[in-house]
């Protein structure tokens, strides 16, 4: 079994796993249009972390990760819970760096039909949402930075991403509020 990760399992894949690529899936693009309040947010101040949201024609550049067969059970156990805000299981083509046959992967998807979806906001609704949310994983700050800075040593682009990250001006974050600082959980 493949899992594709194209958000925070990118750089964070905690998950058992026997081999990985970077590797990208046809007809979608990544958008910080769902909601986090487990994550990267708390219910009264959600963060936004990605999802999927299909574009003909797009590409979306993450990570396959093959997991061992005797691992299965417990990796979706893990995964199921990691993704309980909202997403739900798919498989999809994934095309690895280096293979010429694609293979089926799992993806977590949240879509416009699940209750923390958030959908398309301007990006100054997107920037200032991010700026304060934050939650037992860390800040949504914190999760932009991490997404964009491992697709740049993946080396492949995603402009919604990059152009996020640009408006934030993460070299300039603020602390957490106070009372906000939670010990990492071993799920993002």
């Amino acid at each position: 079994m493949w899992v594709f990760g194209y958000g925070s399992l990118v750089w964070r894949p905690a998950l058992a796993f026997c081999e990985s690529g970077v590797g990208f899936i046809e007809g979608w693009v990544r958008r910080f249009w769902q909601g986090s309040m487990d994550h990267r947010g708390v219910p009264e101040a959600p963060g936004r972390v990605v999802t999927l949201v299909p574009e003909a024609g797009a590409e979306c550049w993450g990570v396959g990760y093959r997991v061992p067969r005797d691992r299965r059970s417990e990796v979706l156990k893990t995964l199921d819970h990691r993704e309980k805000g909202g997403y739900e299981r798919r498989f999809v083509d994934v095309h690895l760096r280096g293979r010429a046959e694609t293979v089926k992967g799992l993806i977590y998807l949240a879509k416009p039909s699940n209750p923390n979806y958030l959908g398309p906001a301007p990006l100054a609704e997107i920037v200032n949402q991010v700026r304060r949310s934050y939650g037992p994983s860390g800040s949504n700050v914190e999760y932009v930075q991490r997404l964009a800075a491992a697709l740049r040593e993946m080396e492949v682009s995603d402009d919604h991403v990059f152009e996020l990250e640009a408006a934030l001006n993460v070299g300039s974050t603020a602390p957490p509020p106070p009372g906000r600082r939670p010990a990492r959980p071993a799920n993002d």
